[in-house]
């Protein structure tokens, strides 16, 4: 597990961070181990960042697991969108420090966190299903409507429309962009922002804001196990 994710307790916060090779891919395993770590910053009740390694937040599921049988790609989906549902309903903020390209999941798991940070720079940001012969899951139509600016919605779910990380924050990805340097520090002073809420009055307000949005998540999820899905072309 610690090969594939970092995890870091401070007073305020934790980071989580994933390291999970060049690619930062989205695997079982990752997925497992984010699950434990989530669980433990729960425990502490502290907001937590998640990041990458510099120059890659995730680039995306793993590949063999989606190629491998349309079965095989609908169970790691079907993990990962019931971990986007665990974190756009955790009880604690969730940043996002983007630490570079964000394709596919890495770019959903931006739009499943409280704030979302960017990083300067020849960085891509999307969601590339479409263009590798993935029809979009039902979940992932959920997670974008409710998150993009609406006139890039269609153009990123349909047309795979990839965005510079200025770009992403027009489209909804990204928050806010800063120099790389300026990536965790800023990361953290938001955390510590964070911190302040008063932590029952967070949760119950984000639960009501969301609910109708979850209640969608969670019937897209379940319709995705029913009709499956198609996995990207080998």
């Amino acid at each position: 597990m610690d090969e594939l994710i970092q995890y870091t307790s401070t007073d305020n916060h934790v980071i989580i961070t994933l390291t999970n090779g060049k690619a930062n891919a989205i695997s079982h395993e990752v997925i497992d181990a984010l699950n434990i770590h989530l669980d433990q910053a729960e425990k502490e009740e502290k907001p937590v960042i998640l990041t990458g390694q510099s120059g890659i937040f995730s680039a995306g599921y793993d590949l063999k697991s989606m190629t491998q049988s349309p079965e095989s790609a609908l169970e790691l989906v079907t993990k990962g969108s019931k971990l986007s549902y665990r974190m756009l309903s955790f009880p604690f903020p969730i940043i996002a420090a983007c630490s570079g390209h964000a394709i596919a999941k890495g770019a959903f798991l931006l739009l499943s966190t409280d704030y979302r940070l960017g990083v300067e720079g020849d960085f891509k940001i999307g969601l590339n299903e479409v263009m590798i012969g993935m029809t979009m899951h039902n979940a992932g139509i959920e997670i974008a409507k409710a998150r993009l600016t609406p006139i890039y919605f269609e153009r990123s779910v349909n047309c795979s429309e990839i965005y510079n990380p200025k770009d992403a924050v027009t489209a909804g990805f990204l928050d806010k962009v800063v120099p790389q340097e300026h990536l965790l520090p800023t990361a953290i002073k938001i955390a510590e922002m964070f911190s302040k809420l008063n932590k029952k009055a967070h949760t119950e307000t984000k639960l009501k804001v969301r609910k109708p949005y979850l209640t969608s998540l969670q019937e897209a999820i379940e319709q995705d196990c029913k009709e499956g899905l198609t996995p990207p072309s080998k």
